[in-house]
């Protein structure tokens, strides 16, 4: 969940890098008494997110910054519409300007990425998931955009939930135990409310792990064909997810695969910022 003290926390140290000492430009250029109104516009068409971090960089910036949102988190808009409308002395806004702009570029261009995900798989039963392919310092900023978009979380970080890859398989098996005997030690030592996840590169792993009891069995790398034959092999009695060769214009038959979920590192770790500005009329008090 994103909270405001950490979004505060978050804008604040962003602010701060950006003007150590202040903003020397505005401060030198633009009168102390000059006020500006001015508008959040969509250069292009997307889908909303951070309208709460656009705001707290405007007012942690100056408390006499007001700042009304047009549109909520997670609200489709048109090129051209109006987002947001900020008010207060234009020093401030300027300042502020940038690192705003930053966050809500990017929350949105996440936003409509995974809004574009979550369309191509409607009707499957498939879930799209992020991943831990984020912005060190800026997961759950990155992540309330997923959700913004209509995806879902992933576990939020490595003590969330246990999840076997394919090293750490090699050194739980290193020492000659089975792979199912190496991963019911594993349940043996988890509480009973802890999610226990492995993933698989290969057919003949399915069956070892699911008789570990794994609540979900990631498929990594498979074909179509596999991912077809693995869902069956499994037959209900884990999760599936789907991980690997993830983009728009495969999601949707790794969906129609019968996969309960589609994780995806694209949706953070490459996504573009949406084209969005800030346009600013000054004034005198």
């Amino acid at each position: 969940m994103l909270t405001d003290q950490h979004i505060r926390s978050v804008v604040t140290a962003a602010l701060l890098e950006d003007a150590p000492w202040g903003d020397v430009t505005s401060e030198n250029l633009i009168p102390a008494t000059a006020l500006a109104t001015a508008r959040l516009v969509a250069r292009e068409a997307g889908v909303f997110s951070g309208g709460d971090v656009f705001a707290a960089a405007m007012t942690i910036t100056s408390e006499a910054i007001a700042v009304s949102l047009l549109v909520a988190d997670g609200e489709a808009f048109e090129t051209g519409a109006t987002l947001a409308i900020v008010t207060g002395p234009a020093r401030a806004v300027l300042q502020a300007e940038r690192v705003a702009l930053n966050f809500v570029q990017r929350m949105s261009g996440i936003a409509t990425l995974t809004a574009g995900y979550v369309a191509e798989v409607a009707g499957t039963g498939a879930r799209i998931v992020d991943t831990r392919k984020t912005t060190p310092g800026l997961r759950q900023f990155e992540r309330h955009a997923v959700r913004c978009g209509g995806g879902q979380n992933h576990r939020f970080s490595l003590s969330d939930a246990v999840m076997a890859k394919d090293n750490h398989l090699a050194v739980l098996t290193a020492g000659g135990l089975g792979l199912t005997e190496a991963l019911l030690g594993v349940r043996a030592r988890l509480s009973h409310t802890t999610h226990l996840e492995v993933e698989v590169d290969r057919i003949e792993q399915i069956e070892p792990v699911l008789a570990a009891s794994v609540d979900t069995i990631m498929l990594d790398n498979f074909s179509l064909d596999e991912l077809r034959e693995g869902v069956s092999i499994v037959d209900g009695r884990a999760l599936v997810e789907a991980s690997g060769n993830v983009n728009l214009g495969t999601v949707g038959e790794i969906a129609r695969t019968g996969v309960d979920i589609i994780s995806v590192g694209a949706l953070t770790h490459s996504v573009r910022s949406l084209d969005l500005g800030l346009d600013i009329d000054l004034g005198r008090e």
